[in-house]
């Protein structure tokens, strides 16, 4: 059985009576990983309404050269892929954790009806989907309509984390080689786009030409 003073601090969960709170933890568990651990893989069964707890846990897919692509980073208090769990269907990628963290599982068929009913938690629900397919659309027009000039461009002008970033998971986020990312890094602050400060930490310089790209 979960904590409820955990399953309390959840926002998801924040409008529920005690009450309600006891009966949602005896539906559900904690689960806990170590960095690289898999929390589950693609085509597996959807069968626990996932919510993040702590740590980042990044959701991919794989191509057909073995090449990760990666969908989303996750951080706590999301849902994670509560689409497959609500269409009965398969996880659509894998999910992964990037660091230690841990997951609350709950157990969908008894959620679904002691508490898809409360409008709070239905609200709260459809969204958390509604903010996935605005996700997914993101991830549709940076990956297929931007070559990766402007998808570098509009990423790191979007995300304040992005110049931030290890090269290597930016690269994986923005589908591209590290190699080619560090050649565009190279070609942006020498064309006075973005600088560099003597610890090897770039900032934007020019926010405005970098906009001009993806625009």
């Amino acid at each position: 059985m979960q904590d409820i003073n955990e399953l309390r601090d959840i926002g998801f969960f924040e409008n529920l009576s005690d009450e309600d709170l006891k009966k949602l933890a005896t539906i559900a568990r904690k689960r806990t990983f170590s960095k690289g651990e898999v929390l589950f893989y693609e085509k597996d069964e959807a069968r626990f309404l996932t919510m993040l707890s702590d740590g980042i846990l990044k959701v991919y897919k794989t191509d057909p050269k073995n090449n990760e692509i990666v969908l989303h980073h996750f951080t706590p208090g999301s849902l994670i892929a509560e689409m497959a769990v609500f269409e009965e269907i398969p996880y659509p990628a894998s999910a992964a954790f990037e660091t230690d963290g841990s997951v609350i599982e709950i157990d969908f068929i008894k959620f679904k009806e002691q508490f898809m009913c409360h409008p709070d938690i239905a609200f709260g629900f459809f969204k958390s989907l509604t903010q996935k397919i605005k996700h997914l659309e993101n991830v549709i027009a940076l990956n297929i309509v931007l070559d990766s000039t402007a998808r570098l461009a509009k990423y790191i002008c979007e995300h304040d984390n992005g110049l931030s970033m290890k090269h290597t998971q930016l690269a994986q986020i923005l589908h591209m080689t590290p190699e080619t990312l560090s050649r565009l890094f190279k070609k942006f602050h020498k064309l006075g786009f973005i600088e560099k400060d003597a610890k090897g930490k770039y900032t934007i310089k020019d926010r405005d030409a970098l906009t001009i790209l993806f625009e």
